[in-house]
């Protein structure tokens, strides 16, 4: 039973994150969100793909715009910041596998969760990836295809595997 409320939950989640992005259709889904615990600001825009799981420890301010195929784990919490731009196709994951000692067993292992935080004016480029436990200050720059794996600084810009420091805005 667990198993088809998991898989009738994902299939109700991917027709509705799969309509277009007109401001009635945002609405929508910002209330399907809410229904899971989930606190979201005025005016998010989600593109089509947008993909959210489980929805609860989410907290979206004002103005967020989530590009096509954005992924966004929320077991250990995420906080968006208003104003905030995420390029298509970033993953921002707050919870991860967790690596055993050998032999014990990957696929028993469980997970970690860390909260993920990301100030408000911040622009995430295309194809980033954000790992559990970081912090992104307000006004940062991650540029396309960085993994974020340590907390930036705010109104610094950031790029490369992993995300390293470039310059600070001006």
């Amino acid at each position: 039973m667990k198993r088809f409320l998991v898989a009738s939950y994902e299939f109700v989640m991917w027709v509705l994150f799969n309509l277009p992005r007109y401001s009635f259709l945002n609405a929508l889904k910002s209330w399907f969100l809410r229904l899971q615990g989930a606190q979201v600001g005025r005016r998010v825009t989600y593109y089509p793909g947008v993909w959210i799981v489980p929805g609860k420890n989410l907290v979206i301010g004002d103005d967020v715009d989530l590009a096509l195929d954005v992924l966004i784990t929320t077991g250990g919490g995420v906080t968006i910041g208003d104003r905030t731009l995420i390029g298509y196709r970033t993953q921002i994951l707050s919870s991860n596998h967790v690596i055993p000692p050998k032999p014990d067993r990957i696929f028993d292992a469980g997970h970690v969760s860390k909260p993920v935080i990301i100030g408000q004016d911040v622009w995430i480029g295309a194809s980033c990836i954000i790992l559990p436990g970081v912090t992104i200050g307000e006004g940062s720059v991650i540029a396309a295809g960085s993994v974020v794996t340590k907390s930036i600084p705010p109104f610094t810009i950031v790029a490369g595997v992993p995300a390293r420091k470039i310059k600070e805005r001006t």
